[in-house]
C-alpha cells in the first residue's frame, strides 16, 4: 500500500489535568498552550496560528468567556478560530490547521482544549441537581421518553449489542476493569491508585440499563493543547517530533442513521480505510489504541469495527484482558475518559503522543512506534447516535 502521509508533526504538548476551582477555562487553555509551548522549545513569538478546540456541535457547548487565550498569551497569531464536534476534537483540529501550514500561511499552530465541568458540576450540586451544566439544543425530543442525558440514548447501542451478541454487564465491566488499571499506572489520572474488580462495577449503582457507574466517563476539569507544525521544522525543536502519520473521517449519515445495525457499529469504516492508506499502514503496525470511551460499550464496538476481533465478539476479546496491561492491544493505557480525565479525545491523544515519545512511565508500551488516537460524537439527531468519527495516526519521527 503506498503512503501520502501529511507533512505534519507533534512539537510540543501542555497538560493541565485535575480539579481547576480557582481557574476559569481561559486560563486552563492559557497554561496548557504555554506548557506546549515551552516544551517544544520554542518562544510565544513563534506562534501564529492558534485553534480553540470545543465541543459545539454535539454537546450544546460555546465559547463561555471573551478575551480569548491567545490575546491572555500575547500569542501574534495570523490566525484564531473555533472548531470541533462533539469528542472530536483533536482529529478535526488537525485537519484544519493543516491546510494553514501546508499552504505556508503560517510555521507553528498553538491547539488548545479546555473545559471546566467538574467545577460547573459543583456548582450544580449546590442547588440540588447533579451533572454538568448543559444546553438544550432545538427539536430534542426525547426528554419526554426518558431521555435526559447522553449515557440515556448510548444506552440504547449497549443493549442492542447485548440483544444481538449476547454480550454481557460483565464483558462490559472488563474494559471498566483494565482500564483502570492503566490508571493505577498514571498519577494525572482521577483514579490513580483505585483499582477496581469485576464485582466492584456489578455493585455500582445503575444509571440507565445496561451501564452502571463504572461504564461511564469522568467529569473533568483541564485543558491541553499541542503544537503543530511541519516535520521538517520539528526535528529541529526541543522534544522528540511526532509525526501525523494519517487521517480518516466517518459519519454515520451516509448510512443512514436509522437502521438497526449502526446501534451496534460506529462510523470506522470510511475514517479507517482513510487513515491507513495515507499512512500506508495495516492494523498489525498499531502499538497502542487510544479509543474514545465516553461509554464501555464504545471501546468495545471500536475493537470490533476496527478490526481486532469479529463483529460479536468483542465481549469475550475484552473478557480475556487484551486491551489492559500485558493485552495484546493496549488501549487507553492513561486510563481514558473512563478512569483519567474527560477532555473529548485530547485525552487519548495525548496519550498518544507520550507513547510514541516514550514518556508513558511505568505504563510505557516498550518498542511503541505507531499509535491510534479516535474521537467520535456530535449528534446530527438528539436524542441518537454518536455521529462523527476520527481516526487520527501518529508515529515516531523517521
Amino acid at each position: 500500500m503506498g503512503s501520502t502521509q501529511p507533512d505534519l508533526a507533534v512539537a510540543g504538548l501542555g497538560v493541565v489535568a485535575g480539579p481547576q476551582a480557582d481557574r476559569s477555562q481561559r486560563m486552563m487553555a492559557a497554561e496548557a498552550a504555554r506548557l506546549a509551548i515551552a516544551d517544544a522549545g520554542l518562544n510565544i513569538s513563534d506562534i501564529d496560528g492558534a485553534v480553540d478546540l470545543r465541543r459545539t456541535g454535539g454537546g450544546g457547548d460555546r465559547g463561555s468567556y471573551s478575551d480569548a487565550f491567545t490575546r491572555v498569551l500575547g500569542l501574534p497569531a495570523n490566525f484564531y478560530f473555533v472548531i470541533g464536534r462533539g469528542g472530536a476534537l483533536a482529529g478535526l483540529g488537525i485537519a484544519a490547521a493543516a491546510s494553514f501550514l501546508q499552504r505556508g500561511l503560517a510555521k507553528h499552530v498553538v491547539l488548545v482544549g479546555a473545559v471546566d465541568d467538574w467545577s460547573k458540576s459543583q456548582e450544580t450540586k449546590k442547588h440540588g441537581h447533579r451533572g454538568m451544566a448543559h444546553a438544550e439544543k432545538e427539536g430534542y425530543w426525547g426528554k419526554a421518553l426518558g431521555d435526559l442525558r447522553a449515557a440515556s440514548h448510548h444506552s440504547w447501542m449497549a443493549a442492542r449489542h447485548m440483544a444481538v451478541y449476547g454480550t454481557t454487564s460483565e464483558q462490559l465491566g472488563a474494559i471498566s476493569v483494565q482500564q483502570r488499571a492503566w490508571a493505577c499506572l498514571n498519577p494525572e489520572a482521577k483514579m490513580y491508585g483505585r483499582p477496581i474488580t469485576i464485582e466492584d462495577h456489578q455493585n455500582s449503582p445503575w444509571v440507565v440499563e445496561p451501564y452502571h457507574l463504572f461504564d461511564i466517563s469522568q467529569v473533568s476539569d483541564g485543558a491541553i493543547a499541542f503544537v503543530l507544525t511541519t516535520r521538517e521544522r520539528a526535528r529541529d525543536l526541543a522534544k522528540p517530533a511526532v509525526d501525523i502519520l494519517g487521517q480518516g473521517f466517518g459519519e454515520v449519515a451516509a448510512d443512514l442513521w436509522w437502521e438497526k445495525k449502526n446501534f451496534q457499529q460506529m462510523a470506522v469504516h470510511n475514517a479507517k480505510k482513510q487513515a491507513l492508506a495515507e499512512s500506508g499502514l495495516g492494523l498489525q503496525d498499531i502499538d497502542v489504541a487510544e479509543l474514545y470511551d465516553c461509554f464501555t460499550a464504545e471501546v468495545l464496538f471500536q475493537l470490533e469495527d476496527y478490526g481486532w476481533c469479529e463483529k460479536g465478539d468483542g465481549g469475550a476479546f475484552v473478557e480475556a484482558g487484551n486491551i489492559g496491561p500485558g493485552g495484546s492491544i493496549p488501549t487507553n493505557t492513561g486510563g481514558g475518559l473512563l478512569s483519567c480525565y474527560h477532555l473529548g479525545d485530547l485525552t487519548g491523544f495525548a496519550e498518544a503522543v507520550r507513547q510514541v515519545r516514550g514518556e508513558a512511565g511505568e505504563r510505557q508500551v516498550a518498542n511503541c512506534e505507531v499509535a491510534l488516537s479516535t474521537g467520535h460524537g456530535g449528534e446530527l439527531v438528539s436524542p441518537g447516535m454518536c455521529s462523527i468519527h476520527t481516526t487520527t495516526l501518529l508515529g515516531k519521527a523517521a
